[in-house]
């Protein structure tokens, strides 16, 4: 058994498996927690299966974990589907929706179809309807997400990339199937890398919160975090997630998601270490991140040697994600600004 999170390290369920559980999040429910993310079990860089159905798992004390089984599993018998393995599938995130008692669960199609696919479901663990696929609100192709719910108003707002050029903050409808007719802009005027994408909202004190990634797909990236006087914003960048990490790499991982706990006044970053072998340096994420940024402006200078450090790196996504390991670390709060540090091994009650 587990007695303290230890991050980084290899994390094994109650059968002694590793926990697939990927670009997660966590739900409070009934006095158990869940968590549910994407199954990465056959993913080996190798063959075309992106994201083998989301798996979710129980706990009771939020360091044990037992697995739930694929809550959503693949389509194969449909290769157009945005839930065959081959496509892109990334960052389900579920909310559950007083007014219908649905479930409704959010994912992501990363690739080409750059889309959202919306299930619903009568249970936390399914099974899950498929409501409806290739959508893309307002137009726009999209990135990573959030979705979260105002506890005091119950208004649902959403966040994502879009067209890889800012990010799109809007609510959404009663069912928590659409969007409404109107959005805001944040992280406008940038360029890849330097483009933010991964938001992870959280609210504390009346204050909104998103906590966001550059864009460079498996390398980890330095992380920032923006408050807003609204969930929507706009959001004022408040500067490094992480300031004491050297590497620039946000202790090598990504955020996926905050997670409340529901009796305490501690907020949990959720993170993947999506390759564990590639350890990024503020080095390489100097040298990664002008390769990218040259691209796109001639101001940024780059030799032949530096551009073969880029396409030897994780950047393409075609890399072993069976292996991901994760990153929970505790926020700390400095004022208003939200903090990460580093810790070997942490406990939940010791907050």
């Amino acid at each position: 058994m587990y007695t303290a999170i230890r991050p980084g390290q290899e994390w094994l369920d109650t059968n002694g498996k590793r926990i697939e559980a990927h670009g997660g999040k966590l739900f409070f429910e009934g006095g158990t927690f869940y968590w549910y993310g994407e199954n990465k079990e056959k993913t080996d860089g190798k063959n075309s299966i992106w994201t083998y159905g989301i798996r979710a798992y129980s706990s009771q004390d939020l360091y044990n974990w037992q697995d739930e089984g694929l809550i959503i599993p693949p389509n194969l018998e449909d290769e157009q589907s945005n839930l065959h393995p081959n496509q892109r599938v990334d960052r389900p995130h579920i909310l559950y929706n007083e007014e219908t008692g649905k479930y409704v669960c959010w994912i992501k199609i990363s690739g080409d179809a750059a889309c959202f696919v919306i299930l619903t479901a009568d249970r936390l663990l399914g099974p899950y309807e498929v409501i409806k696929e290739n959508y893309r609100p307002f137009g726009k192709k999209v990135g990573d997400f959030d979705l979260a719910v105002d506890e005091e108003t119950k208004q649902a707002h959403l966040h994502f990339e879009s067209d890889h050029k800012n990010m799109t903050s809007t609510e959404l409808t009663a069912d928590y199937l659409d969007v409404k007719a109107d959005y805001v802009t944040n992280f406008d005027g940038m360029i890849p890398p330097f483009i933010r994408e991964a938001p992870a909202y959280v609210k504390r004190n009346g204050r909104h919160y998103l906590l966001t990634s550059g864009l460079t797909n498996y390398v980890p990236n330095p992380s920032e975090a923006a408050i807003a006087a609204h969930h929507l914003g706009p959001y004022k960048v408040m500067g490094n997630l992480h300031p004491e990490d050297e590497s620039r790499s946000s202790y090598n991982s990504q955020i996926s998601g905050i997670f409340k706990h529901p009796e305490k006044d501690l907020y949990i970053a959720l993170a993947d270490r999506w390759v564990p072998d590639y350890v990024m340096t503020a080095e390489r994420y100097d040298i990664l991140s002008r390769v990218i940024a040259a691209r796109f402006d001639e101001r940024y200078t780059t030799t032949d040697e530096e551009k073969k450090q880029l396409m030897g790196s994780p950047i393409l996504g075609n890399v072993d994600t069976s292996k991901a390991n994760y990153v929970w670390l505790p926020i700390e709060w400095e004022g208003d600004r939200p903090i990460i540090r580093w810790h070997e091994e942490w406990r939940i009650e010791d907050y």
